[in-house]
Protein backbone atom coordinates (compact mmCIF):
# COMPACT_ATOMS: atom_id res chain seq x y z
CA UNK A 1 0.00 0.00 0.00
CA UNK A 2 0.92 3.40 -0.85
CA UNK A 3 1.14 5.62 2.09
CA UNK A 4 1.79 9.07 1.37
CA UNK A 5 1.90 11.47 4.36
CA UNK A 6 1.02 14.64 2.85
CA UNK A 7 -2.24 13.81 1.42
CA UNK A 8 -5.06 13.11 3.42
CA UNK A 9 -8.47 12.67 2.51
CA UNK A 10 -9.92 13.68 5.69
CA UNK A 11 -9.81 17.17 6.52
CA UNK A 12 -8.13 18.51 10.03
CA UNK A 13 -11.22 20.78 11.10
CA UNK A 14 -12.66 17.01 10.63
CA UNK A 15 -10.71 15.43 12.53
CA UNK A 16 -11.06 17.76 15.10
CA UNK A 17 -14.55 17.66 15.58
CA UNK A 18 -14.97 14.09 15.37
CA UNK A 19 -12.77 14.18 18.24
CA UNK A 20 -14.98 16.32 20.08
CA UNK A 21 -18.10 14.49 19.54
CA UNK A 22 -16.11 11.54 20.22
CA UNK A 23 -15.11 13.15 23.85
CA UNK A 24 -18.58 14.41 24.13
CA UNK A 25 -20.11 10.93 24.03
CA UNK A 26 -17.88 9.73 26.29
CA UNK A 27 -18.56 12.38 28.86
CA UNK A 28 -22.58 11.45 28.51
CA UNK A 29 -22.25 7.56 28.54
CA UNK A 30 -20.23 8.36 31.62
CA UNK A 31 -23.09 10.94 32.98
CA UNK A 32 -25.62 8.59 32.35
CA UNK A 33 -23.80 5.36 33.95
CA UNK A 34 -23.70 7.91 36.96
CA UNK A 35 -27.03 8.44 36.97
CA UNK A 36 -28.46 5.33 37.09
CA UNK A 37 -25.59 4.42 40.32
CA UNK A 38 -27.81 7.28 41.74
CA UNK A 39 -24.19 9.34 42.23
CA UNK A 40 -25.90 12.22 39.60
CA UNK A 41 -28.46 12.39 42.41
CA UNK A 42 -26.09 12.95 45.19
CA UNK A 43 -24.01 15.33 43.34
CA UNK A 44 -27.05 17.14 42.39
CA UNK A 45 -28.27 17.36 46.32
CA UNK A 46 -24.63 18.81 47.12
CA UNK A 47 -24.64 21.45 44.39
CA UNK A 48 -28.13 22.53 45.58
CA UNK A 49 -27.03 22.60 49.50
CA UNK A 50 -24.04 24.66 48.10
CA UNK A 51 -25.88 26.83 46.01
CA UNK A 52 -28.34 27.24 49.36
CA UNK A 53 -25.63 28.27 51.61
CA UNK A 54 -24.22 30.77 49.25
CA UNK A 55 -27.25 32.29 48.58
CA UNK A 56 -27.97 32.24 52.48
CA UNK A 57 -24.16 33.69 53.05
CA UNK A 58 -24.82 36.63 50.33
CA UNK A 59 -28.24 37.50 51.83
CA UNK A 60 -26.77 37.59 55.18
CA UNK A 61 -23.92 39.42 54.29
CA UNK A 62 -26.47 41.59 52.83
CA UNK A 63 -28.55 42.11 55.57
CA UNK A 64 -25.40 43.39 57.61
CA UNK A 65 -24.56 45.90 55.37
CA UNK A 66 -27.80 47.01 55.16
CA UNK A 67 -27.74 46.92 59.25
CA UNK A 68 -24.11 48.76 59.15
CA UNK A 69 -25.43 51.27 56.59
CA UNK A 70 -29.19 52.22 58.14
CA UNK A 71 -26.65 52.58 61.59
CA UNK A 72 -24.40 54.75 59.89
CA UNK A 73 -27.75 56.80 58.56
CA UNK A 74 -29.00 57.05 61.86
CA UNK A 75 -25.99 58.36 63.34
CA UNK A 76 -27.39 62.17 64.88
CA UNK A 77 -23.56 63.55 63.41
CA UNK A 78 -24.04 61.88 59.89
CA UNK A 79 -27.25 63.10 59.66
CA UNK A 80 -26.20 66.78 61.05
CA UNK A 81 -23.66 66.64 58.61
CA UNK A 82 -25.58 65.43 55.37
CA UNK A 83 -28.35 67.35 56.16
CA UNK A 84 -30.72 64.57 56.41
CA UNK A 85 -31.61 65.32 60.14
CA UNK A 86 -34.31 68.27 58.68
CA UNK A 87 -36.01 65.74 56.31
CA UNK A 88 -36.75 62.93 58.94
CA UNK A 89 -39.79 62.29 60.72
CA UNK A 90 -40.67 64.01 63.99
CA UNK A 91 -37.89 66.61 63.30
CA UNK A 92 -40.61 69.11 61.44
CA UNK A 93 -42.01 70.43 64.68
CA UNK A 94 -38.61 71.48 66.26
CA UNK A 95 -38.55 73.61 62.93
CA UNK A 96 -39.03 77.00 64.77
CA UNK A 97 -36.58 75.75 67.56
CA UNK A 98 -34.23 75.78 65.34
CA UNK A 99 -35.08 78.71 63.60
CA UNK A 100 -35.25 80.51 66.92
CA UNK A 101 -31.30 79.02 67.29
CA UNK A 102 -29.83 79.96 64.19
CA UNK A 103 -31.51 83.57 64.75
CA UNK A 104 -29.74 83.88 68.30
CA UNK A 105 -26.76 82.98 66.77
CA UNK A 106 -26.86 85.19 63.95
CA UNK A 107 -27.56 88.12 66.78
CA UNK A 108 -24.74 86.77 69.22
CA UNK A 109 -22.31 87.36 66.23
CA UNK A 110 -23.62 90.92 65.15
CA UNK A 111 -23.35 91.68 69.09
CA UNK A 112 -20.09 90.10 69.20
CA UNK A 113 -18.85 92.64 65.72
CA UNK A 114 -20.92 95.84 67.59
CA UNK A 115 -18.63 94.80 71.11
CA UNK A 116 -15.44 94.79 68.99
CA UNK A 117 -16.05 97.97 67.15
CA UNK A 118 -17.10 99.61 70.68
CA UNK A 119 -14.28 98.71 71.89
CA UNK A 120 -12.43 99.69 69.73
CA UNK A 121 -13.97 103.46 69.62
CA UNK A 122 -13.36 103.66 73.41
CA UNK A 123 -9.77 102.87 72.91
CA UNK A 124 -9.60 105.90 70.45
CA UNK A 125 -11.21 108.09 72.64
CA UNK A 126 -9.59 107.09 75.97
CA UNK A 127 -6.34 107.57 74.20
CA UNK A 128 -7.40 110.74 72.87
CA UNK A 129 -8.75 111.66 76.66
CA UNK A 130 -5.12 110.75 77.63
CA UNK A 131 -3.67 113.33 75.22
CA UNK A 132 -5.81 116.21 75.78
CA UNK A 133 -5.02 115.41 80.06
CA UNK A 134 -1.34 115.59 79.24
CA UNK A 135 -1.80 119.20 77.11
CA UNK A 136 -3.95 120.53 79.87
CA UNK A 137 -1.27 119.36 83.11
CA UNK A 138 0.99 121.23 80.61
CA UNK A 139 -1.36 124.17 80.20
CA UNK A 140 -1.76 124.21 83.26
CA UNK A 141 2.34 124.32 84.50
CA UNK A 142 2.34 127.12 82.02
CA UNK A 143 -0.11 129.27 83.52
CA UNK A 144 1.50 128.71 87.10
CA UNK A 145 4.73 129.74 85.63
CA UNK A 146 3.32 132.92 84.40
CA UNK A 147 1.02 133.64 87.22
CA UNK A 148 2.30 132.95 90.40
CA UNK A 149 3.62 136.22 92.78
CA UNK A 150 7.14 136.92 91.67
CA UNK A 151 6.55 135.97 87.52
CA UNK A 152 4.04 138.75 87.99
CA UNK A 153 6.49 141.26 89.32
CA UNK A 154 9.44 140.08 87.18
CA UNK A 155 7.06 140.96 84.00
CA UNK A 156 6.68 144.51 85.78
CA UNK A 157 10.04 145.44 86.22
CA UNK A 158 10.72 143.95 82.82
CA UNK A 159 8.10 147.25 81.91
CA UNK A 160 9.16 149.35 84.34
CA UNK A 161 5.59 149.51 86.14
CA UNK A 162 5.85 149.85 89.96
CA UNK A 163 3.55 147.39 91.94
CA UNK A 164 2.38 148.19 95.43
CA UNK A 165 1.38 145.33 97.34
CA UNK A 166 -1.60 145.81 99.94
CA UNK A 167 -0.65 146.07 103.67
CA UNK A 168 -4.11 144.45 104.50
CA UNK A 169 -5.36 141.22 102.91
CA UNK A 170 -7.90 141.57 100.63
CA UNK A 171 -11.13 139.91 102.66
CA UNK A 172 -13.39 137.82 101.05
CA UNK A 173 -17.17 138.58 101.07
CA UNK A 174 -19.57 136.13 101.35
CA UNK A 175 -22.86 136.03 99.28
Amino acid sequence: MYNDHEFDPIPAEELAEREREAELARRIRREVVRMQRGEADDDLREDAAREAEERAAEEEAAAAAERRERRRRSNPLWLLFTGNILVREGISEYYRYMLCIAGMFFISIVVIFMTLRLDMKFSRLEREVQVLHERSLRLQQERYRRTTHSAILDELRRRDIDLADPLVPAEVIDD
